[in-house]
């Protein structure tokens, strides 16, 4: 177990490096020299996230060019959860900053899915949901310096509870397939000063619901691969083709069902559960599950350096039980069985591609 590299090797230095290409300034530090210049300078920047699709998973037979053109890898913020890390990419700041730090997260009221926003019961969240990052966001730093942040993803996602979180002053378009996500990419990238992020669910849904080896992931990383093909063939020019993900994945072979007992409360996710309450109560009853017990304390870099979100004391947990290799734990408010999961700290769910293509 480590924590991830936020000085210029994760996402949201990936994020700085194009907020420092596109103005001239970012407010975290750029890509390490060694990744940096596999970056390409360009009037506009395409970022195709793949959600799910970690470097390890490049190795798949249908991968093609995706894994040719893999140029480097970083670190996923943690936790490794697509909330988290959608949340470093629209605000540009490490999780420690802008304070959606996993993806069941305790705030006012009890514990929220940050996917969704609501409550365990479902009840909604009611939250001033685009004001919940930190001001300014990456959108707003861009438009500041005369450049514009772009989202282009599928229209079933649009306008969710997530959109309102990540994406105030960014254009959000919903596209209805795959030709039709393409077409909107390329001519939001053809006009000089865009960063566009182009956003590919299909890994990340196939390895849930099927695992790695089923017919449904081998399909899913042939459209991935596709997209990626069809962009890097259309590119304008002045345009430069990146690729990344939120996350890696690992395949889950037992599922260990935990009840909190009084005086502890849940929340963070399967592999990695955050336990709410004294350590001593905590400790005990971690002592007989799969896992690793560990006090905040030893813990906190995990989320990235300070200035510390003004909230990030009230929502990060008094510890943390880090579930074994290929173990997820689940309980009443995180209980759908999945194939593969995320969420922890292991090298295939931190290490994350940096693809650059259409070179």
């Amino acid at each position: 177990m480590r924590a991830p590299d936020y000085s210029g090797g994760g996402l949201v230095n990936l994020a700085a490096e194009l907020e420092h290409q596109l103005i001239g300034s970012s407010a975290s530090p750029p890509l390490h020299p060694h990744l940096a210049g596999s970056i390409p300078s360009a009037d506009s920047y395409i970022l195709v996230l793949f959600d799910g699709m970690g470097t390890g998973q490049l190795d798949h037979r249908n991968a093609g060019r995706l894994r040719s053109d893999l140029s480097g890898s970083i670190d996923a913020p943690f936790s490794t959860q697509t909330s988290v890390s959608t949340a470093t990419l629209a605000s540009g700041l490490p999780p420690s900053q802008h304070g959606l730090i996993s993806y069941l997260l305790m705030l006012p009221g009890g514990v929220v899915n940050t996917l969704w926003w609501f409550y365990p019961g479902g009840e909604a969240a009611e939250f001033e949901l685009s004001r919940f990052l930190p001001e300014p966001v990456l959108g707003e730093r861009l438009a500041g310096g005369g450049a514009e942040a772009v989202v282009v993803q599928p229209a079933a996602f649009l306008g969710g509870p997530l959109d309102r979180v990540l994406y105030r002053s960014t254009r959000v378009i919903g596209s209805s397939g795959r030709d039709e996500q393409i077409e909107k990419t390329i001519a939001e990238a053809s006009l000089p000063g865009r960063m566009v992020l182009c956003y590919v669910p299909d890994v990340d849904a196939a390895a849930h619901a099927e695992g790695f080896a089923s017919d449904g992931y081998a399909a899913a990383f042939t459209r991935a691969a596709g997209i990626w093909d069809e962009l890097a063939r259309r590119l304008p020019r002045g345009v430069a083709l990146l690729g990344t993900a939120d996350h890696g994945m690992v395949h889950i072979e037992r599922r260990v069902e935990v009840a909190a007992p009084p005086g502890l409360v849940f929340a963070g996710d399967g592999r990695a559960l955050h336990l709410h309450g004294p350590d001593d109560l905590a400790s005990g009853f971690a002592a007989s599950l799969p896992g690793t017990w560990i006090p905040i304390d030893a813990a906190s870099e995990w989320w990235g350096p300070g200035p510390f979100h003004p909230d990030f004391e009230q929502r990060a947990p008094d510890s943390l039980i880090v579930a074994d290799d290929g173990v997820a734990f689940s309980h009443a408010a995180n209980s759908v069985p999945l194939v593969c999961e995320h969420g922890g700290v292991t090298e295939d769910e931190l290490r994350i591609p940096i693809l650059v293509g259409g070179t």
